[in-house]
């Protein structure tokens, strides 16, 4: 199932919304791309955060 800015997984929601949405668009492309959900979730929170890192962006919400 595709995930939006507005619908996506619970592990997303102390992402920065910059970050989230990186995660979100990898992850629809990896589905895309045929992978199971769970695997792509796992690589695009990855690729997402080095991504956040790579420009200097803050990763998650303060608490």
């Amino acid at each position: 199932m595709p995930w939006t800015k507005t619908d996506y997984p619970d592990s997303l929601k102390n992402f920065m919304a910059p970050v989230r949405n990186k995660a979100i668009e990898i992850a629809n492309a990896l589905l895309a791309e045929g992978r199971p959900e769970d695997a792509a979730l796992a690589i695009a929170t990855q690729k997402a955060k080095e991504w956040g890192e790579n420009r200097g962006k803050k990763i998650r919400k303060s608490r």
